[in-house]
């Protein structure tokens, strides 16, 4: 059964491509009043906003171009975003970079672990923090969903710093599970497996480059699940169906 986001003020992070991409869309089929798409791939943003005003209505979706690892653009975007929506009952977060991949610890860069865990650590922090702001005072509270992944949490990584800031991102997490859950506010972390993204396939990529190994390669692209089928898991989540959920949320 579809999701029920009818009168949900939603905004989406990392929704220019691949899960947040999808997931835009099908909160907008799943009656969502507004989404918001935070991205800082301008092209592709508007492109997603495009469809889902060309499918739904031309007030249903906004993007603005957000850097998550800059408070200002976090801070000012989120403001701009829930004074045009109203309110911000649904934060789905999906911004991430996934560098490194395949480095020796020895001879990893510092930048490369700065800006991965800029992105996808501080930048959850951040996004969050902007967002319960606002939730806090609505007398409905919220949903935040964050993502993780198998990487950092379950297992390991092609990159360091990927599969840390993940299971940091998990940690931080289940810290605002425990402290904001008074505020009616209800936190989960979404950790999908192997999906069908930009992401991933330039990881793949990279591998094979690395092995020269074509059957592995395609053999891996061809196992990979499709965005739409996690997007179906992440728009329950942010539904009053899924009130009573609680925890992080594997998918392979």
């Amino acid at each position: 059964m579809p999701a029920d986001l009818t009168t949900k003020s939603i905004i989406i992070t990392g929704a220019a491509t691949g899960i947040g991409r999808s997931t835009a869309i099908m909160a907008a089929e799943c009656g969502a009043q507004a989404v918001t798409i935070f991205d800082v791939d301008d092209t592709a943003a508007q492109d997603t906003a495009n469809v889902i005003n060309t499918a739904i209505g031309d007030t249903v979706a906004k993007c603005w171009h957000v850097d998550v690892a800059d408070r200002a653009s976090v801070e000012g975007s989120v403001a701009a975003a829930v004074e045009w929506m109203g309110s911000v009952d649904v934060l789905l977060h999906f911004a991430g970079i996934l560098h490194g991949a395949y480095a020796p610890i020895e001879s990893f860069e510092e930048a490369t672990w700065d800006r991965v865990i800029d992105i996808n650590l501080k930048g959850t922090f951040l996004i969050a923090k902007a967002v319960v702001t606002h939730m806090n005072d609505q007398p409905n509270g919220g949903v935040i969903i964050t993502t993780a992944s198998g990487a950092g949490v379950t297992g390991g990584s092609s990159s360091y710093a990927y599969g840390a800031s993940k299971g940091a991102v998990h940690g931080f997490t289940m810290v605002m599970q425990r402290h904001i859950d008074m505020a009616k506010i209800r936190v989960q972390d979404i950790a999908p497996g192997r999906v069908r993204t930009p992401l991933v396939l330039e990881n793949l990529r990279q591998q094979f480059e690395k092995t020269g190994d074509r059957e592995h390669y395609e053999a891996e692209v061809a196992d990979l699940t499709d965005p739409d089928d996690v997007a179906k898991i992440a728009t329950f989540m942010a539904s009053d169906e899924a009130k009573v959920m609680r925890g992080p949320v594997f998918t392979r």
